[in-house]
This record gives C-alpha cells, sequence and structure tokens, in this order.
C-alpha cells in the first residue's frame, strides 16, 4: 500500500504546526493500516500529540508510515491486540532500535506503550519497553510529555527515574522480580525513589472519545466512531471490559455525544456508537430518538453491543432504517446458573424478547456471544445453551441466529484472574458446532488454541519474554509457544501453569504491583460470590 492513503483522510482536528526544537516521536501502530487507523485509542492519541506543537509526530504502521525523523527521541506503540507483540519486535528492528530496553543507550529513543492490554498486564512485555502508561490517556498523556522535557538532555537513567514519578507511568527496568521455583515471591523498585506501586489511571470526565479522522482506508470505511459510554455497570466476573475500566462513566448527550456527532457527519454519513454497553446510557433513548430524525435518514449506523434487555421494538427500529442489519447481544451461556456464576443480570425470557423485538422492528439478524469453560460450568451447562437457542430460533422463525462462543481466558484485576482455562472447552465448543449447526443456527467459535496463547500472555510474567522472542521465529500458532516452551525449559514454567492452573488467592500476581480499579479484597469477595453458585445443581 501506498503512503497515499494519508491523503484520503479527512482530520477532524488541527495538527500544531511543530516548534523548532520539537521532539521527533514516532507513534506506531503494530498493524496494517486499514486495522490501526481503526482503532480509536490510537486516533485520539495521535490527534492528542499531533496537537502539541512541541513535539514533531509521524505514524508508523506495518505496511506504510509517514516520513520518519532518523533519530526519534520517543517511539510510542498502542497495542489492542496481544498477538500484535511480534509487529512490535518487527518494528523496532526496521528502526534499528534495540529490542530489549536493557540493550538501549542515551542515543536510543525511550520506547513507551499503551492500550488495554499493557493496563491489564504489562509484565510479557516489561523487557522491551522503558516506559509504560497504565490508564486513560487524557491526563496521563499531557503529563508524561511535560515531564519528558524537564529531562530531556539529561541522560537515559536520569529520564527515567524522573518519569518513574508521574502517577500511571511504570517503568520496568526500574523493579525487580524475585522468584522461587515457579512462583514469584516480591515485585520491589530497585531504588527507595521509585514508588513501590503504579495506579491506573482514570479520566473521570463526561467527554469521551471520538474520531480525529475518517477514511475510505479503514477496515470500517468511512465510518465516524463516538465512545457513549466507557466501562460497564454489570461487572460480569471474567470481564476485563468491564472490572478494568471502573467506573462506568457517560457522555454528556447535549454537551458532548450530538456535537461530536453533527461534526463527525459532515464528513461521512456512516456512524458508529462504541463502548461496552451503549444501550445503559441512562439517556440512550433520547439520543436514538435524536438520532432517528429525518435530518439523519441518509446516515448508516451501528451499535457496538447491547445488553439484552434494552433491545426494544424502537431500538431495532432505528437501527434498520438506519441500514443496520442485526444486533449483537452477549448472554455468556444458556444456563441460569451459569450467568449467576458470572453475575449476568439476565433471564432466558429476556433473550426471547430480545429476538422478538428485533424482528418486530424489522431487523434480519441477531449475533448472541457465548463462553465456554467458564469456571464452575458443567456439561449440562452447555447443553442448556444448546436448548436456549434451538427455542429461540423457533420462537422467531425468520430471524437469522448467529452464535459466537469463545473459551473463557482469565485476565487480570478480575473476579477470575486466578481460574485457568478449562481443559474440556475445546471439546464443549465441537459439542456445540456439532449441535447447533444442525439446527440452521450459524456458529462461530473463536479457536480454542487462541484463548491458550491469549493466557500465556494475560497471565504471563517478565520470564514470557524470552518465550515472545523465540515464538516470533516460530510462528503465531500454539505449536510455536509449545516449541518454545520446550525448549526453555527449566527456564521458565511449564506451559500449564499459566494456561490450565487454578491459582492461589494469596500467590503474589505478576501484576501485583499494578493498582487496579478495586483492591484484591473486593475482587476475592467477588469471587467467592461466585464460587458459592458452583455447587447448585443445574
Amino acid at each position: 500500500m501506498s503512503n497515499s492513503v494519508f491523503d484520503t483522510e479527512h482530520l477532524l482536528f488541527t495538527p500544531a504546526s511543530p516548534d523548532r526544537d520539537a521532539v521527533p516521536t514516532i507513534f506506531a501502530f503494530p498493524n496494517e493500516y486499514t486495522v490501526g487507523i481503526t482503532s480509536l485509542g490510537y486516533q485520539v492519541v495521535w490527534a492528542t500529540l499531533a496537537m502539541r506543537s512541541d513535539l514533531d509526530v509521524r505514524r508508523l504502521f506495518t505496511d506504510v508510515h509517514e516520513s520518519l525523523p532518523r533519530s526519534p527521541e520517543l517511539v510510542g506503540f498502542s497495542l489492542s491486540w496481544e498477538l500484535d507483540y511480534v509487529n512490535i519486535l518487527n518494528l523496532l528492528e526496521f528502526l534499528e532500535t534495540p529490542i530489549r530496553s536493557t540493550n538501549r543507550g542515551d542515543n536510543d529513543p525511550l520506547v513507551f506503550g499503551g492500550g488495554p492490554v499493557f493496563s491489564a498486564n504489562p509484565e510479557p512485555f516489561a523487557d522491551f519497553f522503558d516506559v509504560i502508561l497504565v490508564g486513560d490517556g487524557e491526563d496521563l498523556l499531557g503529563n508524561f510529555i511535560t515531564a519528558y522535557q524537564e529531562v530531556r538532555t539529561a541522560d537515559r537513567l536520569t529520564k527515567l527515574h524522573r518519569l518513574a514519578q508521574v502517577p500511571g507511568i511504570y517503568i520496568p527496568s526500574l523493579y525487580q522480580v524475585e522468584y522461587d521455583d515457579n512462583l514469584i515471591t516480591a515485585i520491589v523498585p530497585i531504588d527507595s525513589s521509585t514508588p513501590p506501586t503504579i495506579a491506573k489511571q482514570t479520566y473521570r470526565g463526561n467527554t469521551l472519545s471520538a474520531s480525529t479522522v475518517v477514511t475510505e482506508k479503514a477496515a470500517w470505511e468511512n465510518i465516524f466512531m463516538v465512545e457513549v459510554v466507557r466501562s460497564c455497570p454489570e461487572m460480569c466476573r471474567f470481564c476485563l471490559a468491564s472490572y478494568l475500566t471502573l467506573p462506568f462513566r457517560v457522555a454528556n448527550v447535549e454537551e458532548s455525544l450530538i456535537p461530536a456527532i453533527d461534526n463527525g457527519l459532515q464528513v461521512t454519513n456512516r456512524l458508529g456508537l462504541l463502548g461496552a454497553s451503549v444501550t445503559q446510557h441512562p439517556e440512550f433513548p433520547a439520543l436514538l430518538a435524536h438520532l432517528a430524525q429525518p435530518k439523519y435518514d441518509d446516515v448508516r449506523l451501528s451499535v457496538s453491543s447491547v445488553r439484552t434487555n434494552t433491545v426494544t421494538v424502537q431500538l431495532a427500529e432505528t437501527l434498520a432504517k438506519r441500514d443496520s442489519k442485526s444486533l449483537t447481544i452477549a448472554v455468556e451461556s444458556g444456563s441460569e446458573r451459569i450467568r449467576k456464576i458470572v453475575n449476568k443480570k439476565l433471564e432466558t425470557d429476556e433473550i426471547f424478547q430480545a429476538a422478538t423485538n428485533a424482528k418486530a422492528g424489522g431487523l434480519k439478524g441477531l449475533k448472541l456471544y457465548g463462553m465456554v469453560g467458564i469456571p464452575g460450568e458443567e456439561i449440562g451447562d452447555v447443553e442448556e445453551t444448546v436448548k436456549m437457542l434451538c427455542s429461540v430460533k423457533k420462537a422467531v422463525p425468520g430471524l437469522r441466529l448467529t452464535f459466537g462462543c469463545s473459551t473463557f481466558v482469565p485476565k487480570a484485576h478480575t473476579p477470575f484472574q486466578w481460574f485457568g482455562v478449562n481443559k474440556e472447552a475445546d471439546k464443549r465448543l465441537k459439542l456445540l458446532q456439532k449441535q447447533l449447526t444442525t439446527q440452521g443456527i450459524e456458529f462461530r467459535p473463536e479457536s480454542y488454541n487462541w484463548s491458550m496463547i491469549q493466557a500465556i500472555i494475560s497471565r504471563g510474567d517478565r520470564r514470557i519474554s524470552h518465550l515472545l522472542e523465540l515464538t516470533r521465529s516460530y510462528g503465531d500458532s500454539i505449536g510455536s509457544f509449545r516449541r518454545a516452551f520446550k525448549e526453555l525449559r527449566g527456564q521458565i514454567p511449564e506451559l500449564d501453569f499459566y494456561v490450565h492452573q487454578t491459582w492461589d488467592t494469596h500467590q503474589v500476581l505478576p501484576w501485583n504491583h499494578i493498582l487496579g480499579p478495586l483492591p484484591k479484597p473486593t475482587l476475592i469477595k467477588h469471587l467467592e460470590s461466585a464460587t458459592e453458585q458452583f455447587a447448585i445443581a443445574n
């Protein structure tokens, strides 16, 4: 793809003209341009940096880049998908920057990273990064650049020590991890001037993110995205999108959402409403009524994910009129017991009502999302899911039903972070495949092997960095990871330790020094509420 992709962009902000002594900066997304430019997080951070005259920011993707500075001082990465780590290492090599931070000198750039993967558990990547930004970028980015400017001409170690004082900035090289056999015994700063813990930074304003660029070259072409809510009040016990991003925040409809939407619709007619639970915005009906006005008749509207009991006929009608064909809802399981275990406040009849309303409003399809291998799940619960889906299909004939299903993967800062991946999950996906496809329900499973890789990275500690370097040359399959584990036998714990083992709640977790929104005792309380349901029969 040629660099002319940048010519197709409609910018919704005004970049600053860099000062004469502006800091030469590269801000990279470790994937192709079409993927990276569709990431709202990447767009917003890039615009935030580009609006500063004290920085000269250039973008880098795996296939295209802007004209790059010869000696960048800062190289940043936004990471939203674990397996993109391979491209981070490749891009560092492309920039002739040592992959490991310990091999970088005063003339090398400071390599920084941010995004949900880093905020959850930065440890597998700790040895590759000088600086990791933990939390929301709104205040954190400005504080990072201001602190960097203070020590810009200092040596590398002085810079790192100064940056470590900024709340939410994690400097991995200033912390040491102590082990006893497989287990971590302590994660401590190497000197007393470095804070012992890093608190995730939370932006509490009511103006949330909106696209800063619209382009036909994006994976969702010409889409203008606006963040309606951040986090999710449901707090399903496995859910990173809820627990890591607490508290639940909503954009102000009159003052921020509608002006942002009207601004974006000047350059495109495609609108995406984003958030983990968009329809739980308290003023969502008012926003929907606003978008149902005739002046928005040519707008193509899509909504990321909605809560089942908020699927009204009005919502379905508005979406159908605005060119949406289907709606996505997460049900997790057809088993009421499993929904209680995960804290999914949802009754089976609400799923039927959502399907009925979707069809009545003129939508053609309904996509349900679920999961297998949830802690406490039995084979009977999976059969309940089949039964529920078949009943919905029967109750609402003519509605195309799709069931997307993943395997439970433990995520940091959630009550289920101590559980491993269920070894039976692959069999359960196959059971669903067999039973649903014969009933005319489209089944879209997420690869079980990919879930295992995800677990390695989401529960990994610093020792995993050696594994990540090895697998890069082997390819990103589970076979490559197994081969790398074999090669590193005796140096790092076995695959089973990271993927399948249930960890003790007294264990020091790899992310123990990263303070998430909720303290450990609260997570344990939520965990206990879940395990109390385990013994209840189907």
